[in-house]
């Protein structure tokens, strides 16, 4: 079984910026509306992956990830994924021996901005930089699942 750990911040400020390593444009959607698992479609400009993973609020999940080709991945975000899709722009940022994800989100989640730290335990010790804030790891808000069913312009 693949588990994981994740944990998710909200962002004092820009000073992650100068720091990206790489950025990717990406896009996502959601094929299922199980209240256990979502089954998710995501696709990057050269790349499509499908994804299972379990809905479960906390740090630790079951995931389940497969590459697929582009073209299927296109097609199933525009033919049976949930809208809104998911937009956003993924930036990669090294900080000691952890490489954050910070996810810039677009179209219906305009403005929202999550750093993501991927562990592997739980009670792993990392590096806080100064641009970190607020953990949103509990908040299920913050999940692309329901962002995908409540856009962050509808808070």
């Amino acid at each position: 079984m693949a588990i994981e750990i994740e944990r998710k911040f909200l962002l004092k400020n820009d000073g992650w910026r100068s720091l990206i390593k790489t950025s990717v444009a990406m896009r996502q959607g959601y094929l299922n509306d199980e209240p256990r698992c979502s089954v998710r479609v995501r696709t990057s400009a050269k790349r499509a992956w499908l994804n299972i993973k379990s809905v479960t609020v906390g740090t630790q999940r079951q995931e389940f990830e497969y590459e697929i080709p582009l073209s299927d991945g296109n097609q199933l975000l525009n033919t049976l994924s949930r809208k809104p899709l998911i937009e956003k722009t993924r930036h990669l940022v090294e900080i000691g021996r952890h490489v954050w994800e910070i996810d810039e989100f677009g179209g219906d989640n305009q403005g929202l901005i999550v750093a993501e730290i991927e562990l592997n335990h739980t009670d792993e010790p990392f590096e806080k930089p100064p641009w970190l804030g607020q953990e949103v790891t509990m908040d299920s808000r913050y999940y692309n699942t329901q962002l995908s069913k409540l856009p962050y312009k509808s808070w």
